[in-house]
């Protein structure tokens, strides 16, 4: 198999390719298992477990969307170590429920193949320098994650946050050693970028609505778990919705500035808060599998937390979106995410399907109001006069 080859700058706003929606239903997988397995855990452990191997997982996905953004997968020495990076993904995703315990070497291994597959592409792209700059804090965190599963109790956390904090924090702490002193060693496409995070977070919502209907043994499927399945699309639809309202004008404001600050944009834009929304997804459907579990009961704190703090979750990390690209933030984003989490009382004081209704309902609203505001806000420009000159 040949080296791939730097890919030429065109200057052409390319999109996404069929190889990287391939990889990106794989890495969801990641994001279900995590689902699954927060529903087990249903409390501040689970929480932060779930936080700990996302914010692994997320970086090094992150990592992707930017090797393929200056190295499409055009060429099959590319396209196979793709794949092979996808193996990785894989192996992290089926060892992911107990990657804390006893699946943890099979999860390191799995990382390490994904952290070994992403330096060799990235070399062989036109930003190497930038490349190497990230090569010792992701291997760094690799070894970390490897050097967890020989322990454990609380030292297997405290690796893992140790991981976390060498891949995503130190680099900011340590600039002039880290990929954050060349950022213009990037060359960033803007439109293929907010892209790519669209069609995964399309991805994610899509299937957390198919885990939720897989969930249900059909024997045990009454009307009233049906009719909560129905009504729990609702609520990924609305949390669709709001992303790709709010994003529009993303892909505008990183072709509008400069290399350099497009790279720091793009960081401040599309790592964190993109972990906050997602990671809110994951809670989200957690929630959802209990309220389809237990129609008829009261949600339990973790449940009830999970499902509202989940969609509230998901609103922090729009608002934090736009607020790195210098967009406009509607008030109502964090006041819907307030109102969102006084839902939990609704659940807690009545049943599981009626906070769902009142977190969905919370959730329109805010898109109804939205939708009426801008209507006005445009006839109110058409009927502006027009100044002469």
């Amino acid at each position: 198999m040949g080296h791939p080859r730097p890919e030429p700058e065109t200057g052409t706003a390319d999109g996404v390719t069929l190889d990287e929606v391939f990889f990106d239903v794989v890495f969801v997988l990641t994001v279900t298992q995590l689902a699954g397995a927060l529903e087990t855990h249903l409390n501040w452990a689970g929480f932060g477990s779930s936080a700990l191997i996302f914010g692994l997982l997320w970086y090094l996905y992150t990592g992707y969307a930017w090797l393929n953004n200056h190295l499409p997968p055009r060429q099959n020495a590319t396209r196979l170590l793709l794949f092979a990076g996808m193996a990785g993904f894989l192996l992290t995703a089926v060892a992911l429920p107990d990657a804390l315990t006893h699946t943890g070497v099979l999860f390191a291994v799995g990382y390490l193949v994904v952290v070994a597959v992403h330096l060799t592409l990235f070399l062989h792209s036109n930003a190497r320098s930038g490349a190497l700059r990230l090569a010792p804090y992701n291997i760094g965190a690799a070894l970390l994650v490897l050097a967890a599963a020989a322990f454990t109790g609380p030292a297997v956390p405290a690796l893992w946050a140790t991981a976390v904090f060498t891949q995503s924090v130190l680099p900011y702490l340590l600039p002039h050693l880290s990929w954050t002193s060349v950022p213009d060693a990037f060359h960033l496409r803007p439109r293929h970028f907010v892209e790519r995070h669209g069609l995964l977070v399309i991805v994610a919502l899509g299937e957390s609505v198919a885990a939720i209907g897989m969930g249900v043994p059909t024997e045990q499927l009454t009307a009233a778990k049906a009719a909560v399945i129905v009504l729990a699309l609702a609520l990924p639809v609305a949390m669709w919705w709001t992303y790709f309202t709010d994003t529009r004008p993303a892909e505008a404001a990183l072709a509008a500035a400069t290399p350099a600050t497009r790279t720091r944009m793009a960081a401040r834009a599309y790592v964190l808060p993109h972990f906050l929304l997602l990671i809110g997804v994951i809670a989200t459907v957690s929630g959802l599998h209990a309220a389809v579990a237990h129609p008829g009961k009261p949600a339990t704190p973790g449940a009830a937390l999970a499902l509202s703090g989940g969609v509230a979750l998901f609103l922090v990390g729009i608002t934090a979106h736009c607020r790195a690209l210098r967009l406009p933030i509607p008030l109502s984003r964090p006041t819907t995410a307030l109102a969102a989490l006084a839902t939990v009382a609704v659940g807690l004081a009545l049943a599981a399907p009626a906070q769902l209704v009142a977190v969905t309902a919370v959730l329109v609203l805010m898109l109804a109001t939205d939708t009426l505001r801008a209507k006005r806000r445009v006839g109110h420009d058409r009927g502006a006069p027009v100044s002469p000159g």
